[in-house]
């Protein structure tokens, strides 16, 4: 009975290293490139939802003019200027 206990013990304390291991792998992959220049805009623009009042600035768009954003299954109404 103490050899079962044993072979079983060092059973879950390999799966559990290896476990262990493959996470740390997963943690240590290195950072995506940044996307090529000139994809992303910046941009600073304000929106609020009409409806419940939630506000969303917008830092990056694809665009000078993007389109709002969605909240309350309604587009968002622009709060700052587009300059």
């Amino acid at each position: 009975m103490n050899v079962l206990n044993v072979i079983v013990a060092v059973t879950v304390a390999v799966v559990i290293l290896r476990v262990g291991i493959a996470m740390l792998r997963g943690l240590a992959r290195p950072v995506p490139e940044p996307p090529p220049a000139g994809e992303l805009r910046k941009v600073k623009l304000g929106y609020r939802c009409s409806i419940c009042g939630a506000e969303v600035r917008m830092t990056v768009a694809p665009d000078e003019e993007p389109a709002p954003p969605r909240h309350c299954l309604e587009d968002m109404d622009l709060i700052t200027p587009i300059e």
